[in-house]
């Protein structure tokens, strides 16, 4: 037994401190074995505690230190005052040790001559039934684990009396090692305990532990971890990294000082994937930090190898498998067979509704099967290689205009991937996207009312409504490929938005698809921010703070992809244009931004046609088609007044929102094409109208039509009242009645198309006469005018973008004498070709493009290829410059930017990359979001599934545990 004991108590100044304090130095009083002398060590100001009469009969002397002092460091100032003979007792202001706690652990040590350490158990300050540390070891890569922690202690553990390591506070190192046993200030305040441990088994001794000997700690004190998530992760990655190299051979230290940095980069993905962001910034702190940390890793290996009596092959055995781990860290959350609510994607009709949708696709556009590609409308080729699709997305050199250097559309992204899909013939993509457009949107429908209904046959009325949309079959009968694709990707955002309050995996997923539906739908930007700060405000409101991070998160891809643009159209006064519909600017049959117009827009039909209802009947007849949407709409607003009518009057706003963007976007006019102004079109704001409506409409469905028969007459009358409103839109492309042409793979000539094939840099000045006398002036690289080049930067251009040619190009066709192919060369112009304007073509018109091509044939240097289908072509007898590169500091720019896209991305694709825990973690709540407490459950009907949903701040704590 230890002839003496010296008590070392660590203060640290706080609100509940000096009570604690007192606390702890009544329960020294009160030990049956009491301390020989108790030292108090104050990190901060002590004057209270030195004219204190409390502490003044308890303590032997009184050590001032900097507020800044760690508890090692602490530790180590009150040695000196240590007789030799002296066995040390660490605590701290905050560990107040029960009667009969050192005389228990004075026993474990007389007990165990070998034992250099004998430490307690802790027990909460709170609740002394509730365990919070009994031994703790680690891993092979010396990582620190619990043995036994956060559980009820009903004495399971009593029986383990040897670990590795232990808990620092309450610990009694034996009289003979206190010289080469004490805390290192190295460690930064984590793991302590284990680095004794690991000392001391090194130096021949060993840790016993002596459950009888308990000790209430709370988990703020000096010698606790920090209790800030990012804090806590920065300390004890920090304490593992120094023990690393503290105890790595000295050949590998070097190489373990080298791997830092990669396992840093290497740890932040799997922090991504694990769904741990807040832990990447601490993890690059603590990289950092141990890089710098030569000498306190030098006065620990040197500590070790004074001391060292033994191999390191005795740590090995108390060392915790892997196996082990796994077993500790699964707390069998959300196992299967205990899942809320499946998702019963086959045997609940979805597949099915999908490979009909499919069915009714490849009867409505048969003909496309045969088309190398798809033109018409807004819809241009794509480019011929995946990496000049990526290209165009990338911050760099444009592909129309000369010398336009600047932020690519986000859309340009959006189209490099469909087209990555497709490789090897990128365009052929489009004509994919086309013949799946109606199942793909089924699908992306029957998902979103996943989260409103668990009754498989409103789910499926939910997909078949969504791809019945007004404006979606309108936007592919008229090519348009970003209205199409944001309509597509709006049920995804529906479908992980709603609940990335509640999971990191949803909130990452929720961030690209936010991303990528802004991207095709600009002017859906204000009223899904709009959305969003609603959610916010919820979220804050039932101080879900996890969640209402979550949701900040989602802004990042948009904010990061949208900023380049949208400062460089702020540079040039324009910031309103980056709300400009992306790609191909094309008028369309739009409606009016008059009352009339906004009527039609009001009954959920983009276009002035009526999807079509226009072209095949009578109009005074056709003029009833929104009638065939009224069952929807009256269903969607008796949502308001279901019994989840929280949801269904949240899901009324998103109606409200989508309609009031489609008004506004009417009468906005940002795009130009050929000097003609185009307002934005309304179809996607209508889409997001169309969204609210289909859900409170399921809503309804699902909640307040309680009567099955009624429910059913409800489903078939609204759902074949679509069906009816959308055969013009299906029958379109057999009737005649579209834009969509096949083709054509190229815009340019073929004998352009072949000299540009691979993507060349060859440039072609394109000439376009105008019906009202004007001249058009476009310059195309490649070979084509392609999709994912077009730029909102030339477009919405209100004055020259680049290298302006337009008097040049004026000249060309004029009497003026000049060397025209010496300075169209010198910009790099390849060929000249002469168009005519889109549709009819005026005489004024007409007598420009015969003056224009007798003017052309007159001039030197200019050999005529010939008449093509394109329009009349013709070569330049000159060696074109090359096309200049964008200077250092451009490109220096281009570089960060890129990275930081890139960066951002990544992270999000990480954070959505489904993990075995994540899943579970899903399956263990309702996929329904706004249920009611007291509404039952549809699916799963069995019994062991019908349990109460557990709500979202449960949810965090959970991942959080885990």
């Amino acid at each position: 037994m230890p002839t003496r004991v010296h008590a070392i108590i660590v203060a640290r100044p706080g609100p509940s401190s000096r009570a604690q304090l007192l606390r702890t130095l009544d329960a020294l009083t009160l030990q049956t074995r009491r301390p020989d002398a108790v030292t108090l060590v104050v990190c901060g100001d002590g004057t209270a505690a030195r004219e204190s009469d409390a502490i003044a009969r308890v303590v032997e002397g009184i050590i001032e230190a900097r507020t800044s002092t760690s508890f090692a460091e602490a530790v180590a100032l009150a040695k000196p005052r240590v007789a030799d003979d002296a066995a040390i007792w660490l605590l701290a202001h905050d560990t107040a040790p029960h009667p009969g706690a050192l005389a228990q652990l004075a026993g474990a040590l007389e007990r165990s001559p070998s034992a250099s350490i004998a430490a307690p158990k802790l027990v909460d300050v709170d609740d002394d039934r509730h365990l919070v540390s009994l031994g703790v070891t680690m891993t092979r890569w010396g990582r620190s684990v619990e043995l036994a922690a956060g559980e009820l202690d009903q004495n399971q553990h009593d029986g383990r009396d040897d670990a590795l390591g232990a808990d620092i506070r309450g610990m009694l190192i034996r009289a003979e090692t206190t010289g080469r046993l004490l805390p290192d200030p190295g460690l930064g305040g984590a793991d302590e305990g284990l680095d004794l441990g690991v000392r001391a088994r090194l130096a021949g001794g060993r840790v016993t532990l002596a459950p009888g000997a308990r000790v209430s700690v709370s988990p703020d004190g000096p010698a606790a971890l920090p209790q800030g998530q990012a804090p806590r992760t920065y300390v004890t990655r920090l304490a593992q990294l120094h023990r690393r190299l503290a105890y790595a051979p000295a050949a590998v230290v070097p190489l373990h000082w080298l791997s830092l940095l990669p396992l840093a980069l290497w740890r932040t993905i799997a922090h991504l994937v694990a769904k741990r962001p807040a832990s990447v910034l601490p993890e690059w702190g603590a990289a950092l930090a141990a890089m710098v940390r030569f000498g306190a890793v030098a006065r620990s290996r040197r500590g070790i190898r004074t001391n060292r009596k033994a191999s390191w092959a005795r740590i090995a055995p108390l060392r915790i498998s892997r196996a082990e781990l796994r077993r500790r860290l699964d707390d069998g959350h959300g196992s299967e067979g205990g899942a809320v609510s499946e998702l019963d994607f086959f045997s609940g009709g979805g597949a099915w509704a999908v490979l009909g949708a499919l069915v009714v696709s490849i009867a409505a556009f048969t003909t496309l099967l045969a088309w190398p590609a798809i033109g018409g409308g807004a819809l241009l080729p794509l480019r011929d290689t995946v990496a000049a699709l990526w290209s165009d997305a990338a911050w760099g050199q444009r592909g129309v205009g000369i010398g336009v250097i600047g932020p690519a559309d986000p859309f340009a992204a959006v189209l490099a991937v469909v087209g990555t899909l497709w490789a090897g013939a990128p365009s052929y993509a489009m004509v994919v996207l086309w013949l799946l457009a109606l199942p793909l949107a089924v699908l992306g429908g029957w998902f979103a009312a996943t989260r409103i209904t668990d009754r498989g046959g409103l789910r499926i009325f939910g997909g078949a409504a969504w791809a019945l949309a007004p404006t979606f079959l309108t936007a592919l009968i008229e090519g348009r490929p970003a209205a199409v694709l944001a309509h597509l990707l709006l049920p995804w955002l529906f479908h992980t938005a709603v609940v990335a309050h509640r999971s990191w995996g949803a909130a990452g997923a929720a961030s690209i698809i936010l991303a990528a539906t802004i991207a095709c739908a600009p002017s859906l930007a204000p009223a899904l921010i709009v959305l969003w700060l609603l959610a916010i405000i919820i979220v804050l409101s039932r101080a879900w703070f996890h969640g209402a991070v979550r949701l900040l998160w989602m802004l990042a891809p948009t904010a990061v992809l949208f900023a380049p643009l949208a400062f460089w159209q702020a540079q040039n006064g324009q910031l309103w244009s980056v709300f400009a519909d992306p790609g191909a600017v094309w008028a369309g049959a739009q409606v009016g931004a008059d009352p009339a117009g906004r009527l039609v827009l009001a009954s959920g039909f983009p276009t002035a046609d009526l999807a079509g209802w226009m072209d095949v009947l009578d109009p005074a007849l056709a003029a009833w088609a929104p009638v065939l949407i009224a069952p929807v709409a009256l269903l969607a607003l008796a949502a308001a007044v279901a019994p989840r009518w929280g949801a269904g009057i949240t899901l009324l706003g998103v109606t409200m929102a989508g309609l009031a963007t489609a008004f506004l976007a009417v009468g906005v006019s940002v795009s130009f094409t050929q000097g003609t102004p185009v307002a934005i079109w309304p179809g996607t704001g209508l889409s997001l109208a169309w969204a609210g409506l289909v859900g409170g409409a399921l809503v309804t469905l699902d909640t307040a039509i309680t009567m099955p028969k009624l429910r059913i007459a409800a489903v078939t009358v609204a759902g074949l009242a679509l069906a009816v409103c959308a055969l013009p839109a299906l029958t379109a492309l057999h009737g005649g009645r579209t834009e969509l042409t096949n083709g054509p793979e190229s815009t340019l000539p073929a004998y352009v198309a072949a000299e540009a094939r691979g993507d060349r840099e060859i440039s072609t000045l394109v000439l376009t006469p105008q019906n009202d006398g004007g001249l058009a002036i476009d310059v195309v690289w490649g070979a084509s005018a392609t999709l994912g080049a077009q730029t909102t930067m030339l477009s919405t251009a209100t004055s020259p973008q680049g290298v302006d040619i337009s008097a040049l190009a004026v000249d060309l066709l004029s009497p003026r004498t000049f060397d025209a192919p010496g300075e169209l060369a010198a910009h790099g112009i390849h060929f000249v070709l002469l168009d005519q304007p889109r549709g009819s073509e005026s005489d004024a018109a007409r007598a420009f493009r015969v003056e224009a091509v007798t003017a052309l044939d007159q001039r030197a240097g200019f050999v005529k290829v010939g008449e093509t289908d394109k329009g009349v072509l013709w070569r330049l007898d000159a060696e074109p410059a090359e096309r200049s590169d964008p200077t250092r500091a451009e490109q220096g720019t281009a570089g960060s930017i890129i990275v930081l896209q890139l960066i951002v991305v990544f992270a999000a694709l990480l954070l959505s990359i489904p993990t075995r825990a994540s899943r579970r973690a899903a399956r263990s709540q309702s996929r329904i979001v706004g249920r009611a407490a007291d509404e039952p459950l549809v699916l799963p009907r069995r019994r062991e599934d019908a349990r109460p949903e557990p709500s979202a701040g449960d949810a965090d704590e959970d991942e959080e545990q885990r």
